[in-house]
């Protein structure tokens, strides 16, 4: 029997917890994938720059980064952002483009049910 992987960050694990829990009250796939991928090892963990975000999202949409966001890149759209963590040059890019940077706590709680949410990864 494969032995269950516990998270060392408390932060983390707590969060984990939450997803899992929203997925199954919800019934909300997505918040099942960014648990999924926030569990993986980190060295599996690729880091999203904000030029993807300008190249793959569409304006007005809200995106969820499992993981970090590091701010490479320009962004010209406005975009409601929610990742686990964001480098500070990335937290100030979105909101010069008229953006929001939220944690993955804050739109859970906004939009448990997950609808109009778009996993980027």
């Amino acid at each position: 029997m494969p032995r269950a992987v516990r998270k060392q960050n408390r932060e983390l694990a707590r969060l984990l917890g939450e997803l899992r829990r929203a997925e199954r009250s919800q019934h909300a796939a997505v918040w099942g994938s960014v648990a999924d991928r926030l569990e993986r090892p980190r060295h599996q963990v690729t880091p999203v720059n904000v030029g993807h975000l300008e190249r793959l999202a569409r304006a007005e949409e809200t995106v969820v980064v499992p993981g970090k966001l590091l701010s490479e890149g320009p962004l010209t759209k406005r975009l409601t952002v929610a990742a686990f963590s964001y480098s500070v040059a990335a937290r100030a890019k979105i909101r010069a483009a008229g953006g929001a940077a939220l944690s993955l706590e804050e739109l859970l709680k906004s939009r448990p049910d997950g609808a109009g949410v778009r996993l980027l990864a």
